[in-house]
């Protein structure tokens, strides 16, 4: 029992050097390591740990992205030891989230977190009419240039820039529709005037107008006459304008030249004049030819202005008209002077008649205005067998002046006279002489044609 009870504390060690327990110094971490052996357990003192000997404490800093500058109070190989300050920052790009600046506590941690975010801008808007492209998408540094559609021009910044604070420079642009739109007027022509006008139809197809912008016209205007009007001779301007929605607008014209075909101005004939139509030499213009009073056309009446220019026929004569007294009767005479001459026609008993004496030295005397009015004087006097009748120097048959006196009522009895107008018509009775004044007043009141006023009007009277 004594050698028992020596050897029990030798036992004891071998077992406690058998069972051992492994102890890393300043390490914090604690190691067992086990047989199959049995032993007493015992708890081991807590160890002494010295931290200023541990060079990592906490866990080494990594910041993806950015960059931690540390400063240990045992130098500058120690980066994570016990009290290491540590500032935070990131790579450009890259904004720093959480704290910049952290700490190695005893706790073996860092006193906070920190990441690098990467710098984003906000999606630019979608421009209306245009549209942008960007070098990076929305990441910094990354620029974004502007187009606008066909049409459109751009107000405003033409790029912008992500910039380090996540704001786009500048503004938002705008496009705008400046540009005019594009109109192009028909060609210029020329037209001839039509047959006996002075003007000429003109037909042309509207302006073609397109814009370049959204393609919508608001208003075409017309400065001028419409398509189909007729245009007289000479040039016309005409002028389109065209607005589009933005207000812009375009102009275009064109010429249009009416051109009048003419031939060579005529000349009346001698003892004649001429009767126009339209301008009086003009394409188409018809000209007739008449003679004056006691005068006859020989030749053609009418004459026509060609396309050519150039008249139609040749121009007549107007001669002095034959008056025939050889004929069967009073209607054949008269039918000379039919639409031709005026008759005054005088009656009077014997050649001493002092009324007839009276008028013939009056009508002598007033030659010129009987002859610009056409009226040519009949004298029948006397009585049968020895009557006589004469227009100036042709005399007549007896059966002639008794066919006269019958179908114009003339008494051989005392003096009469009548007048008849170009169609034979008996217009005014006398029976007693008239002053020519009076007879003239009363032709140029009831008796000129519209032909013949116009005339008058025209050239006047030549006997005053």
């Amino acid at each position: 029992p004594r050698m028992a009870q020596e050897a029990a504390p030798v036992l004891l060690l071998v077992l406690a050097r058998l069972v051992s327990s492994t102890w890393h110094e300043g390490s914090g971490y604690y190691l067992e390591s086990h047989t199959n052996e049995v032993y007493v357990e015992e708890i081991p003192p807590e160890p002494a740990v010295d931290y200023r000997r541990v060079p990592q404490w906490c866990a080494t800093l990594n910041i993806h992205r950015g960059e931690a500058t540390c400063y240990s109070p045992r130098g500058s190989s120690y980066r994570s030891s016990l009290g290491t300050r540590c500032e935070l920052s990131c790579a450009r790009g890259y904004r720093l989230v959480g704290p910049s600046a952290v700490q190695c506590l005893p706790n073996r941690h860092w006193s906070g977190m920190a990441y690098c975010r990467q710098i984003r801008c906000h999606v630019l808007p979608a421009v209306l009419r245009g549209s942008y492209v960007c070098s990076a998408g929305v990441q910094m540094d990354s620029r974004c240039d502007y187009t606008c559609l066909p049409g459109y021009q751009l107000e405003g910044d033409r790029s912008r820039i992500c910039m380090e604070d996540g704001r786009w420079s500048g503004s938002e642009p705008i496009c705008v529709d400046l540009e005019p739109p594009k109109i192009r007027c028909p060609d210029s022509r020329e037209r001839i005037a039509e047959p006996g006008k002075l003007t000429a139809t003109v037909y042309w197809d509207p302006p073609r107008v397109r814009d370049s912008a959204d393609g919508v016209i608001k208003r075409v205007m017309l400065r001028g006459p419409e398509p189909g009007s007729e245009f007289p001779e000479g040039e016309h301007v005409i002028r389109y304008t065209a607005h589009d929605q933005a207000y812009n607008r375009a102009s275009c014209k064109f010429r249009i030249r009416v051109q009048v075909r003419r031939c060579p101005v005529l000349k009346p004939p001698q003892n004649g004049y001429i009767s126009c139509t339209s301008d009086g030499n003009n394409y188409g213009a018809t000209c007739e030819y008449l003679c004056d009073g006691g005068y006859e056309r020989q030749g053609t009446s009418l004459r026509v202005c060609q396309s050519t220019q150039q008249w139609t026929g040749s121009q007549p004569l107007c001669a002095p008209m034959q008056i025939n007294t050889d004929v069967n009767s009073a209607a054949s005479l008269l039918d000379q002077f039919h639409e031709k001459r005026r008759l005054f026609v005088i009656s009077a008993p014997d050649p001493s008649n002092r009324y007839y004496k009276m008028q013939i030295s009056m009508l002598q005397q007033a030659a010129c205005g009987l002859d610009l009015r056409h009226v040519t004087t009949i004298e029948l006097v006397g009585q049968p067998p020895h009557e006589v009748g004469r227009i100036r120097e042709h005399r007549l048959s007896l059966g002639i002046i008794e066919e006269l006196r019958r179908f114009l009522h003339l008494t051989r009895s005392h003096f009469n006279a009548v007048l008849l107008d170009k169609a034979g018509t008996d217009r005014e009775r006398f029976i007693s002489p008239v002053s020519p004044d009076e007879l003239f007043v009363f032709i140029d009141t009831y008796l000129l044609s519209e032909r013949e006023a116009a005339r008058r009007a025209q050239s006047g009277d030549p006997c005053e």
